[in-house]
Formats: structure tokens, C-alpha cells, sequence
């Protein structure tokens, strides 16, 4: 089902790079809307939009906001010249993009030789609220870091208010956007390529990898979209990458298949992950840990990957650091604060291997 439906706009709400949002009057009432300056002209008060609608019909998560299709008004729009790279191909909103590896990008000749990411760190995410965390912990080491957006959620980096926030404090050093994601600093066709665009373009210490905001999820074993955790897993080590899985930790989530570690992590480390990958975790109180451990034993994981134990002397007073509200699924570093452990455990790892610091290996019986 697609609604489409006819609105004016009224004013403009907010507007920060590639993105803006406005009031707009729909079926006589005064409603939401955003517009990407990539797919529609300007939009200015008076003018008459096209919105899909559909979501916010159906209640489901966009922040409440409608989005504009096209701009009656002005329907012509400039094009940003080069590129011959499609993304969201065959629909209606089909965009070019000047992708990295084709022979108008000034990485092309260094991709057409790149083959490894040089023992670089990638974090490989399931959640884009892990992304901001896992910033602030390395910074702490003053690390380099690049991320990838993959197609998994929002399509449109833009959209992530976080990224903006990490790229104005000079925690981000760049962007990739893969697949039919877009808006990136650079475009990529691929989680392969777009591995290889990152250590080409931005010479990362560390690569952060996963989907931007509003992971699908259906209470089913396979059917959420941060399943691609593991092809991440897979391809940085193809590349000669170190793989570490970033393990999704609540005991503060009601939903019994996110307790410990959520029945995401462990498919896609059970199931989905085809090469021996890093799996940090951290040092909780309690029998926490020991849960946690339990949950990876009966799966036979302890064995297939190289779990390690991190203690993590500061606890979550790293978040302290930032004047960005951060949260994941509504909850704050008080509130879950397994969570933001297990991330900064992650951090801490890849740190020490940086360092060539041995890691704590689980010894578990």
C-alpha cells in the first residue's frame, strides 16, 4: 500500500544539510513533513507537495513525519553533474550518485588495486543508537574513524541526526554510504567496496559499520534487518580486516529475546557469520556476565569465535562526554546501562588491538 496525498506547505520547522522539515496543511490539517534536497527542488512556503503518507497512517516509526515526493510548484530540479551509479533503482525516487569505484571518482584507480583493509579494525553494528557510544570510546583515544551506512534502516544519512552531531564534534572523519543507502561523503556500491572506499578516502584507525536509523525487526529468528551484522562480520575479514562483532547487551529490554545477549546477536554470530570473529564483552556485576556466557555456551559459540572479557574501569561515565542526547530504544546510559558497557567494551577492544595488546580470552566451563 502506498497513500499519496496532496499538502501545501506552511513553514519550515528545521533545516541542516540535504534535509529540511516543514508544517504542512493535509486534508485541512496542519501536519509534519520532510523533504530531501537531493530528490525534490526547494521548497518554499505556498508551494503544493506531493507527501506519501503512508507510514505515518500506519503508525509505525518515522518520527511522525510525512515525506515530500515531488514539489508541484517547482517540479524542476538541477541534477548534480557526474556519476552513472543508480541507487533506489527502478522506483520512483531513483537517484544518481558518483560511486566510488566508477572511473569519474578520484578513488577510482585506487580501488581498482585495493584488496585489503590492512588488519584495520570494523566494528560491525546491529543498531544505528550504537554508533555515537562507540565514538565517544574511541575518541578517547584519539582514533580515526570512518562509517559505513548500509541500506538495513533510513536510507538517507541525512536523516540521522547523530551523524551530524559526531561529524561538527570532529568525531567522524568521514562517511560511506552502500547499497541503495545514500548522502554519504562518498557512495559505494557494496559492503566489500565500500570497506575498501573507507580506507582509501579517510585512512581510518577504525571502521564502524551498520544501518542508520529504524531497524526492522518482526519477533522472528531471521526476519530483522540487522541480520547483515554478520555479512559485515564476513566481508571485513575477506579483506583482511580484523571482524568484531558489537554485541547488542540489555537486561533493562521487557522482551524476553533481548535479555543478555539478544537472540539478534546470537544468529547472526550462531548462524550468519561464517569467519572466526572478535565478540568483546564486558565485565558486568552480578551473574550478568555468567548469563551471558551461559547464552554462548549453549550455542557452541565460546569455541567458534574469540570471545574476550573487558573490564571497563570508568563504567559509563564516557557518556558523560557528550552533549548529544543518546539513547536506544528509548532508554538512556542510566537506564541501560549494560548496554553502553558492552559497547564501550567493543571500543576498548579494538583499542588493544591496536595497541597489539593481548586480549582476555574467555575461559569458560
Amino acid at each position: 500500500m502506498l497513500e499519496l496525498k496532496k499538502a501545501t506547505i506552511v513553514e519550515e520547522i528545521f533545516s541542516r544539510p540535504d534535509i529540511a522539515g516543514y508544517w504542512a496543511i493535509v486534508d485541512g490539517a496542519k501536519e509534519k513533513c520532510i523533504a530531501y534536497t537531493g530528490l525534490t527542488a526547494p521548497l518554499l512556503p505556498g508551494d503544493q507537495v506531493i507527501l506519501n503518507t503512508t507510514a505515518v497512517t500506519l503508525k509505525l516509526g518515522s518520527g511522525g513525519y510525512h515525506f515530500v515526493l515531488a514539489n508541484l510548484s517547482h517540479p524542476k530540479h538541477a541534477v548534480k553533474p557526474g556519476g552513472h551509479i543508480m541507487k533506489m533503482r527502478y522506483t520512483p525516487l531513483q537517484i544518481k550518485v558518483l560511486s566510488a569505484e566508477e572511473p569519474g571518482s578520484p578513488f577510482h584507480e585506487q580501488l581498482l588495486a585495493a584488496e585489503s583493509l590492512g588488519k584495520t579494525p570494523v566494528l560491525a553494528v546491529t543498531l544505528h543508537s550504537m554508533l555515537a557510544p562507540l565514538c565517544l570510546k574511541l575518541k578517547e583515544e584519539n582514533l580515526k574513524i570512518a562509517y559505513i551506512m548500509t541500506d538495513g534502516a533510513a536510507l538517507p544519512i541525512a536523516f540521522s541526526e547523530t551523524v551530524e552531531w559526531l561529524k561538527n564534534e570532529q568525531l567522524l572523519s568521514g562517511t560511506v554510504t552502500i547499497g541503495h543507502a545514500f548522502g554519504g561523503d562518498i557512495e559505494a556500491v557494496n559492503i566489500y567496496s565500500g570497506l575498501l572506499a573507507a580506507k582509501v578516502a579517510f585512512k581510518p584507525d577504525v571502521i564502524i559499520a551498520g544501518m542508520g536509523p529504524g531497524i526492522v525487526g518482526t519477533s522472528t529468528k531471521w526476519g530483522f534487518t540487522g541480520i547483515e551484522q554478520g555479512e559485515i562480520l564476513n566481508a571485513a575479514e575477506a579483506l583482511e580486516g580484523i571482524p568484531i562483532a558489537v554485541p547488542r547487551i540489555s537486561f533493562a529490554d521487557k522482551r524476553q529475546r533481548h535479555q543478555g545477549l539478544s537472540h539478534h546477536t546470537l544468529t547472526v554470530l550462531a548462524k550468519v557469520c561464517r569467519v572466526r570473529a572478535t565478540v568483546p564483552l564486558p565485565q558486568l556485576e552480578g551473574d550478568k556476565t555468567a548469563f551471558i556466557l551461559r547464552q554462548l555456551q549453549r550455542e557452541d559459540l565460546l569455541d567458534k569465535h574469540f570471545c574476550c572479557l573487558e573490564t571497563i574501569d570508568n563504567g559509563i561515565k564516557y557518556m558523560a562526554t557528550s552533549q548529544h542526547q543518546i539513547t536506544t530504544m528509548g532508554r538512556g546510559a542510566d537506564e541501560d546501562p549494560d548496554f553502553f558497557l558492552g559497547l564501550a567494551a567493543a571500543a576498548q577492544a579494538a583499542c588493544r588491538v591496536l595497541k597489539g595488546e593481548k586480549l582476555n580470552r574467555v575461559n569458560w566451563s
